[in-house]
């Protein structure tokens, strides 16, 4: 099913107001276009969706696979109030997906079947969406230069694993049709950006303290011994507490707590 600017509106029904979405074949990087129509003015609520990316970004400098008809990648553009800290706005945003996931497993987003239902949908800090374990999506949230308050927050989500994808990749990922069948993603792109409107809200209303106890509902490392990696120093081993009101990561080494802020971290089970 083609991806359409039409059907997604009519799926957001009085919420398609909110949004101004654009719909490309194909691009370089949702966010880097995003970004640059950021710079010149684009309103709040500018959504661009691609078909194909070909130079896909995560966290780090890493490659997001992306392929035609695999993946659902898109990016907003939020503006806040003057002033509004984004203090963990990418972990409200991951809030938000699983919401939208969770929503979407009562009805039928794949065809045959519905490979959400019963699918928990976990997060793992600072901004990957996880199914049983495995990496199914992630979240990339840029600041606007010149402009603190607004952000582009990119999304990429797995509908099928490309065929093309290195086998070390494939035995981590998970995707949303893993036995073959065909995603609606117009129904995932309008679930996602209803949610994302109503938990933008709450976030611009009170940060990201409101949306705490969900998050942390959803995390899939907490209380667990886990390794955490950095590119300034060796690995160190402790007990994952989750996260505060900020977004910052709560790690107990030996009885004392840090609170890690830097996004150039990863964690894995230990």
């Amino acid at each position: 099913m083609p991806v359409t600017i039409a059907a997604i509106a009519a799926k957001l029904g009085e919420a398609a107001r909110r949004f101004d979405i654009d719909v490309l074949p194909t691009c370089d990087s949702t966010n880097a276009v995003l970004l640059s129509r950021a710079e010149a003015g684009a309103p709040s609520g500018t959504v661009v969706i691609a078909e194909e990316q070909t130079a896909g970004r995560g966290r780090r400098g890493r490659t997001w696979f992306a392929s035609p008809g695999d993946s659902l990648t898109f990016s907003l553009l939020w503006r806040f109030a003057p002033g509004t800290a984004p203090a963990g706005l990418s972990l409200a945003v991951g809030v938000a997906v699983a919401r939208a996931l969770q929503g979407l497993g009562a009805g039928a987003p794949c065809v045959p079947g519905n490979p959400l239902r019963g699918q928990a949908t976990a997060l793992k800090w600072p901004n990957d969406i996880l199914r049983d374990g495995r990496k199914l999506g992630g979240i990339l949230v840029e600041l606007v230069p010149g402009a603190p308050h607004a952000a582009v927050i990119g999304i990429g989500i797995n509908l099928r694993l490309p065929a093309g994808m290195p086998a070390d990749v494939r035995a981590a990922s998970a995707a949303v049709c893993e036995a073959g069948g065909i995603a609606h993603a117009n129904d995932l792109y309008a679930a996602l950006l209803a949610e994302l409107l109503t938990t933008l809200e709450s976030f611009a209303a009170g940060g990201f303290a409101a949306i705490r106890p969900e998050w942390l509902a959803h995390h899939a490392f907490q209380d667990a011994r886990v390794s955490l990696s950095s590119d300034f120093g060796p690995p160190r081993e402790g007990i994952c507490r989750g996260v505060d009101i900020d977004g910052a990561l709560l790690l107990d080494i030996d009885g004392r707590v840090e609170r890690i802020l830097s996004g150039e971290v990863s964690l894995r089970p230990a």
